[in-house]
């Protein structure tokens, strides 16, 4: 392992790369909040400006999968589609089997230059989650219940709102609703059994209601519509962790643009198409899992420097005081000052932790078969009834119940330190 691999999985290195984004995530949303005064004066410049700013957050998101871990992303498309991207108002149907699909499409807003400007139709929890949903307020990201008697207004109004944004808009649908597990397809496929709709193998039914009032408010707005699916080489299932301990990953994604005006104005008639559209997207993952290849000419844009350059202002500007307030605080041999500050730190890293859900960070596992196993997802999890071999995270946050045989186990299986676990989101 080199040098630089090394860092890459050293926990200082990563709550070092969490504090930059946490405080400067929150220096933005500050400055966020001061441009409030502009939307009554030149709505259009606020607009412009909060685009930058979003920027200059999520694209530390996108240095890591880009820059840190060397993750690859590779369209397949026709060189009419790609010439497209960033020039036009669209809606994005993607497929949410991974955990850093986000990223992925991210990377790709970024490569094309709509990052700060991409959009998303949110849960409402998310609005109140620091950082994140803060910095979505001020870009007049749509927020719902997932509850479409009480979201219809709030959305409809939110959608026509975007119908004069001054940035080329990149609006993300995740039409399955949430991400793919064995146990949610399953009963996704009863529903559409009961429904007459034919059953999908790689995707859950998808939620029509979401995308046919998206496509009704942004008609006028929204040139086309690009359907993407994703999937990794290898069969790989990453996840954050993953990218922040620096592993590489390569990604595919085939994209298909549809003109708006080939989708159905009627909304039965769009939801129809809509089905037909993840009857495709399933038979293109069927191809790549036979083949591993999407079809279509193989696009490759090539990563920028400004993601890495906006880290490194960040950093420079964070650290520096950083690493001269600790230094002064264990130079002055005060152990009420040494603990206060281990406890920021400590407050730091449960924040980040809170933040982005890692509720199992690889610090301590113990080895555990899935018999031996008992978590509420369990079904979820290990729906094929083969005995798997799991990593189990300890942390005092994480709440999880093992049976008496395996306690008992704990006691007679070794302690081991995995520093190259992934995240497991138990």
């Amino acid at each position: 392992m080199g040098f630089i691999a090394f860092l890459k999985t050293q926990f200082i290195v990563h709550l070092l790369i969490g504090f930059v984004f946490v405080v400067s995530g929150l220096i933005i949303n500050f400055i966020q909040l001061c441009t409030l005064v502009l939307w009554p004066l030149n709505k259009q410049l606020y607009r412009r400006v909060n685009c930058r700013l979003a920027y200059s957050l999520w694209s530390q998101l996108v240095m890591l999968l880009e820059w840190w871990s060397g993750t690859e992303c590779t369209l397949f498309s026709d060189e009419a589609t790609v010439k497209t991207f960033g020039k036009e108002h669209v809606i994005i149907i993607l497929n949410h089997n991974f955990e850093i699909d986000f990223l992925c499409g991210w990377t790709m807003t970024e490569r094309f230059g709509v990052l700060g400007s991409s959009k998303v139709l949110a849960k409402r929890e998310l609005l109140y989650v620091p950082l994140i949903g803060w910095t979505w307020y001020f870009l007049e990201i749509v927020f719902c219940k997932r509850k479409w008697e009480e979201d219809r207004d709030t959305v409809i109004e939110g959608l026509k709102r975007l119908s004069d944004y001054p940035e080329y808009m990149w609006f993300l649908l995740y039409c399955e609703g949430t991400r793919f597990t064995e146990t949610k397809h399953r009963i996704s496929m009863e529903v559409a059994e009961s429904k007459g709709l034919p059953k999908l193998k790689y995707h859950l039914l998808p939620r029509t209601k979401g995308f046919t009032t998206a496509v009704q408010c942004l008609r006028g707005t929204v040139s086309a519509v690009y359907d993407v699916t994703l999937n990794f080489r290898g069969n790989k299932n990453p996840s954050l962790l993953g990218i922040l301990y620096g592993k590489k990953y390569e990604a595919d994604m085939c994209v298909r643009r549809f003109p708006l005006e080939d989708i159905p104005q009627d909304e039965k008639e769009a939801a129809n198409w809509l089905h037909k559209l993840y009857q495709e997207k399933d038979a293109l993952q069927e191809m790549y899992n036979q083949e591993g290849i999407f079809p279509g000419k193989k696009f490759k844009p090539p990563r920028r420097p400004w993601t890495l350059l906006n880290f490194l202002f960040w950093a420079t500007v964070l650290l520096s005081p950083l690493f001269t307030f600790g230094f002064g605080v264990f130079a002055s041999g005060s152990p009420l000052l040494i603990l206060a500050f281990l406890g920021l730190v400590g407050a730091e890293f449960s924040f980040i932790a809170y933040l982005f859900g890692v509720n199992s960070y690889p610090v301590w596992t113990w080895k555990l078969t899935a018999m031996e196993f008992s978590i509420d997802s369990e079904e979820e999890w290990f729906s094929d009834q083969r005995e798997q071999m799991i990593d189990v995270c300890l942390w005092p946050w994480q709440h999880f119940s093992l049976s008496p045989t395996a306690m008992m186990l704990l006691f007679k299986w070794d302690l081991q330190f995995q520093s190259s676990v992934m995240l497991t989101n138990i």
